[in-house]
């Protein structure tokens, strides 16, 4: 249902609008000018074209109900002809126009162009403005959107971390106050810095090896872990936590699947024409895991969040072997631009696991 109400923006465009129309109607090469006569007829077109934008579209035409409004509409155009043959009569009496026959032709011809110009920008005015509230409604659902999936960060990540800050500190060991420290700053970029839409590349970064050496913890003796970055450009933001779920995902399967010969590598670069490259690969052994690798909420998350915020900029690879499982995410971080949020593209749902990618395309084995 439409406002009742106009804005300040539809009252100036409806005042220059009849501002216009009014100057077309009444113009004529012979007798430039404006007449009383045109004045009169042109508000009488108004306020049947004010009657049929502002009462009948709203309460007929938006909800629907076509033919009752068509009906209606066939009624007014009968009715401002009458109108204008009343006043035709007081305005040019004795004139052909005054008499019913070529009156009504004339009538006509003066009525249809005019009312129809006025309800026809009316309308045009109303679909704008209702595209560019579906438009606002679509975008904010979308932020609410984003921020629902931040917020499903795995929280066995802290009980994890709990735990072993428990163990450590019953042990009296000197690892303690770092774990703390460590645990704390991984709290505070998940709670306040990652608020925003982007963030620094530099405090993602800082952030996931905070997040690597937490969680190497769990593996202690059983393996290696390996965290390298290789950083050309600066001044890049990201998306936060977005890498954060590839790395989790592989402490979880590493560690779910083997008791030892645990392995872990993690690799960031970052060209300088701001191409990201990110390739986590962990060891894995398919016949010994308890974790369903290929319904991850964590893994559906950040491809619903790719596809939000990096569509057409982005590729996602996942292969898993026998023995290995490794991502591969390109992203154009020179891509993102503001608006990144009007265009909505879905997770993908590829099962094909593959080397090959092409920019905005998800392929995954998961």
């Amino acid at each position: 249902m439409k406002k009742a109400m106009i804005s300040r923006k539809e009252l100036f465009f409806q005042v220059v609008l009849h501002v216009l129309v009014l100057l077309f109607y009444s113009f004529d090469k012979y007798n430039p000018g404006i007449t009383f006569a045109q004045l009169v007829f042109f508000l009488v077109y108004t306020i049947f074209a004010a009657f049929i934008t502002y009462f009948l579209m709203p309460r007929l035409l938006y909800r629907k109900k076509y033919w009752q409004f068509l009906g209606i509409v066939v009624l007014v155009l009968f009715g401002v002809i009458w109108a204008e043959e009343l006043l035709e009569l007081v305005f040019y009496p004795g004139t052909k126009r005054a008499n019913i026959v070529p009156g009504i032709y004339y009538a006509v011809f003066d009525v249809l162009p005019v009312i129809g110009i006025l309800s026809g920008f009316k309308f045009a005015w109303d679909a704008i403005s209702s595209q560019s509230e579906v438009e606002k409604l679509k975008m904010s659902a979308q932020e609410n959107e984003l921020q629902f999936l931040k917020s499903q960060i795995n929280p066995h990540f802290l009980f994890n971390n709990l735990n072993n800050l428990y163990s450590y500190a019953i042990d009296n060991s000197p690892k303690t106050p770092t774990i703390i420290l460590e645990l704390s700053s991984v709290l505070r970029y998940m709670l306040y810095d990652c608020k925003e839409k982007y963030v620094p590349l530099t405090k993602e970064i800082e952030h996931l090896k905070n997040y690597t050496q937490l969680s190497e913890l769990q593996i202690e003796n059983r393996g290696t872990v390996d965290f390298k970055t290789d950083i050309s450009g600066s001044g890049y933001r990201i998306a936060p936590l977005i890498l954060t779920v590839f790395v989790e995902n592989a402490f979880k399967h590493s560690t779910a699947s083997q008791s030892e010969d645990i392995f872990i590598s993690v690799l960031i670069k970052v060209s300088e024409n701001g191409l990201l490259q990110f390739e986590c690969t962990n060891s894995f052994r398919r016949e010994t895991n308890t974790d369903d690798l290929s319904h991850g909420i964590g893994l559906q998350n950040v491809k619903k969040r790719l596809g939000l915020i990096y569509p057409g900029a982005h590729s996602l690879s996942i292969d898993e072997t026998e023995t290995t499982y490794s991502v591969i995410l390109n992203i154009d971080l020179k891509k993102v631009a503001h608006d990144s949020l009007h265009h909505y593209r879905g997770s993908a749902a590829g099962t094909a696991s593959t080397s090959e990618v092409h920019w905005g395309n998800e392929e995954s084995g998961a």
